[in-house]
């Protein structure tokens, strides 16, 4: 199970879909990046294949950061990955 979490502007509480594959995760990975990059606004859709009926909806200029982590029985607990900024 692989986990996208986004970071939100003025959004304390970062939003997240699951996918049970990593090329199906990193598909929407790359997307949200691309948006970043890019940052022109458009709005994106979202949905979640483990919580059936989750939907998001967010405008792309308001996404702060992307990541993407595998979700292991480690990773169920208090701790969660974080973001390590690259150069």
């Amino acid at each position: 199970m692989y986990i996208i979490e986004l970071v939100l502007k003025l959004n304390p509480i970062p939003l997240s879909v699951q996918r049970k594959e990593l090329k199906d995760a990193e598909v929407i990975y790359k997307d949200l990046r691309h948006c970043l990059e890019k940052g022109n606004s458009r709005l994106i859709d979202l949905t979640c294949e483990v919580v059936k009926g989750k939907k998001i909806a967010v405008i792309s200029n308001e996404i702060l950061a992307v990541q993407i982590y595998e979700k292991t029985a480690s990773s169920t607990g208090i701790k969660r990955p974080g973001f390590s900024f690259e150069t």
